[in-house]
């Protein structure tokens, strides 16, 4: 038997690019869970300035630093915002994947992820919103990137990624001028 409080706990996050405040968040979620889904949002994406890594990239991130700590789906947009009907598609991914709803959903505190669950019913689910102590974000990163400031994107990025640079930076640098995003 778990010591650990919760049985499933599931995140959904873009991770263009990963980061170290993205690392801190599902660190968070795999000390507390048993099982930490991860679903990585506009999966169907790629190849623009927002989105410029594919879903194949960002899920090869996610496990080089997590490795099998963590269980990582695609979550394609659906072209419904961030409302409850986002909401109810989270929720259906994850019992499609898991058989079951989570007991955690794990998060930075987002106004627009506030209300994706606000029309369900049915189950309990416990929300930690994980406090935003590490000052970067994705564009910030991506940033990084363009100006090819390696050792300030070395700052925030597990080690384990450090010989991905060349690559991801190249990503980045051809898809900066495409504009089109699907992307809500």
């Amino acid at each position: 038997m778990s010591e650990k409080p919760y049985r499933l706990g599931v995140t959904v996050g873009r991770f263009q690019t990963f980061h170290s405040g993205h690392e801190y968040m599902l660190q968070k979620a795999i000390d507390l869970c048993d099982t930490v889904g991860v679903f990585v949002g506009s999966s169907q994406e790629s190849g623009t300035l927002k989105n410029p890594f594919s879903y194949e990239t960002r899920e090869n991130m996610l496990k080089t630093v997590f490795g099998d700590k963590i269980r990582v789906y695609p979550l394609p947009d659906i072209g419904v915002g961030n409302n409850t009907k986002w909401g109810e598609y989270v929720l259906k991914n994850i019992l499609d994947r898991f058989g079951s709803y989570p007991d955690l959903l794990v998060s930075g505190k987002e106004e627009r992820r506030l209300n994706w669950f606000d029309g369900e019913s049915g189950f309990e689910f416990s929300e930690l919103y994980v406090p935003k102590i590490i000052d970067i974000s994705a564009t910030t990163m991506r940033n990084h990137f363009l100006g090819d400031n390696l050792e300030e994107w070395k700052r925030y990025t597990n080690p384990k990624l450090w010989d991905e640079y060349q690559t991801l930076r190249e990503a980045v640098i051809s898809a900066k001028d495409n504009l089109d995003t699907a992307s809500i």
